[in-house]
Formats: C-alpha cells, sequence, structure tokens
C-alpha cells in the first residue's frame, strides 16, 4: 500500500527541476527552492508519512570531492553505503565500528561526517539486517543508498545536461 514511485513524482513536480535518480525516492533538484517548499510538495504527493531527507548539493559534491572510501576494501563483494540521517549528530560510536563482530564483520561503519555515515557491507543477506540497526544505533531516522547512486547525484549535479533515469 505505501508505494512509492519516482518517476511519477518527478514528472509531477518537473516545475520544480526534479530529476529522478532511479533508486527509490532519490531526486536531484534543479531550481533553486526552499526546503520546505520542496519536502511539502514532496509530501502531498505522497499517499504515507515518511521521513523525507533533503541535502543541499554542496554537502553530496563535497562528500564525493573528499573520497571518504580511499583505502577501503572494494571488490565485488563488498558495497560502500551512505546512510543519509534526518538530522547530523555527533559520533557517538568508536570508529571504524563492526557488526556484528571485528574479526568477522558484515557491515563495517567507516566514518560520521554530520549528518552522512559512511560505511561498507558485504553482499550477504545477513548484511541487510545491520544495515536496519544502524538507525537504531545512532537514534535519528536515517536512508540507505549505495555509493554508486551518490556518485550518480553528483553526476547530475555537476553535469548541467545528464538527464538522470526518468523511467
Amino acid at each position: 500500500a505505501n508505494r512509492c514511485q519516482p518517476a511519477s513524482i518527478a514528472k509531477q513536480l518537473s516545475k520544480l527541476g526534479i530529476v529522478n535518480i532511479g533508486a527509490v525516492g532519490t531526486f536531484v533538484v534543479r531550481k533553486d527552492i526552499s526546503e520546505s517548499t520542496l519536502r511539502s510538495a514532496i509530501a502531498k504527493k505522497l499517499s504515507f508519512k515518511c521521513e523525507i531527507m533533503i541535502c543541499p548539493a554542496r554537502e553530496i559534491v563535497d562528500l564525493v570531492r573528499n573520497s571518504p572510501f580511499a583505502g577501503q576494501p572494494s571488490d565485488p563483494s563488498i558495497t560502500h553505503f551512505v546512510n543519509v540521517l534526518a538530522a547530523p549528530i555527533r559520533p557517538a560510536l568508536s570508529l571504524p565500528f563492526y557488526l556484528p563482530s571485528d574479526d568477522e564483520w558484515l557491515l563495517k561503519i567507516v566514518a560520521i561526517k554530520g549528518r552522512f555515515v559512511l560505511g561498507l557491507y558485504r553482499r550477504q543477506m545477513k548484511a541487510i539486517g545491520y544495515l536496519g540497526k544502524v538507525e537504531k544505533l545512532l537514534g535519528v531516522a536515517a536512508t540507505n543508498r549505495s555509493w554508486n547512486t551518490i556518485q550518480k547525484i553528483v553526476e547530475v549535479l555537476t553535469n548541467p545536461g545528464f538527464a538522470g533515469n526518468e523511467s
């Protein structure tokens, strides 16, 4: 029942310059509008209540520019991810933080930068459960995106001709 159709939302809000990135509910907004106007416009298009995370473009571009995963393992069995938090936090965890353990980790948090939690997870079914625990550990609502999605957002932000994924 709580179905989100990002392509439809982007089309309905095209006057705001919204580009659908393809990950459920991930958009780039090309026009200069207030956060409250954007939040209200998106909320009106949803048939359910949910947290809406809005980040200024410069925060996302700066995050990618600083290469936060340099020196971290990178192979097809590992996914780099970013949890976008509803609000910035002061890190309460000793980093790096591993779940379920340092030796046999399936999820590793490597940094917390304001409202961004950066980490890696192994491509195993159990790892998905640990992603959900990050929100509970930090005590703030979060949404998870792969690093590839974050990089695609930056590509849309820095390349005005790039249209994103409208389907």
